[in-house]
């Protein structure tokens, strides 16, 4: 099993380190199921899970062979996170798909708009709950600085959720994830993941302008299914008058 232990650990040198080869493995995986998850297809979820698990692998850096490599417990906790998240997304997803392919529809759903309530919500969590797992992060003996990573482990928890709930919005929590996320991993060494984090930036603007012209392109054909009581109401009574 010696090559595959080396396979596992195959490292790439590179100026001020080593490009370790799972990490890339796990981020492409990351990516097509952000590709998937664009286009609304329920694949994306289980694919998502594939590089999870591998990425979970690279962020315990040295519980797998790697003696010097930093340990990013916000990083590594936001993989079995999003394990979990994803699970109930993919559930969703399906039962939603079900329901719409009875209508010819492709997609698993219709994107929505969050209420200005669940805004807030999503603002407070964000900022509270990176204020709250700075110093356990820390305690742990997470890479400096402590509260980026804490911020990224929150904000991803509330864009996987969000994008499982079909809100537009989650793809600007990706945006202010990547902000902080994409020096975090320059600084303790993990370049492919930095460098896709960077390509996740635009590629989240890009998800959030597609999923809001499909939320204003697909909203009135669901309404037509549900007409106003009031309306038809008044339409019978006209009716009848005549």
């Amino acid at each position: 099993m010696q090559w595959l232990l080396d396979l596992f650990n195959w490292t790439i040198p590179v100026a001020g380190g080593g490009l370790l080869m799972r990490e890339v493995f796990g981020n492409v995986f990351g990516l097509a199921s952000a590709l998937g998850g664009m286009r609304r297809k329920v694949w994306a979820w289980p694919v998502g899970i594939i590089g999870n698990v591998t990425l979970l692998t690279v962020f315990l850096g040295s519980l797998f062979g790697g003696a010097d490599t930093a340990n990013l417990l916000g990083q590594a906790g936001r993989q079995i996170m999003f394990i979990a998240v994803s699970i109930y997304g993919w559930r969703q997803w399906r039962q939603a798909k079900t329901q719409r392919s009875t209508s010819g529809q492709e997609t698993a759903i219709v994107p929505q708009w969050a209420s200005w309530t669940v805004r807030i919500r999503l603002v407070v969590i964000l900022i509270g709950g990176t204020i709250l797992l700075t110093p356990l992060f820390r305690v742990l003996g997470s890479f400096e600085p402590v509260w980026a990573d804490a911020w990224t482990f929150v904000g991803s928890l509330l864009a996987t959720y969000g994008m499982a709930k079909g809100w537009v919005e989650f793809w600007l929590i990706w945006v202010a994830v990547d902000i902080v996320g994409v020096p975090l991993l320059f600084s303790a060494g993990y370049y492919a993941s930095a460098f896709m984090y960077l390509f996740y930036g635009v590629f989240t603007l890009v998800g959030f302008f597609v999923w809001a012209r499909a939320r204003n392109r697909e909203k009135p054909a669901v309404e037509t299914l549900m007409p106003d009581p009031t309306i038809q109401e008044v339409s019978e009574t006209g009716q009848k008058a005549t």
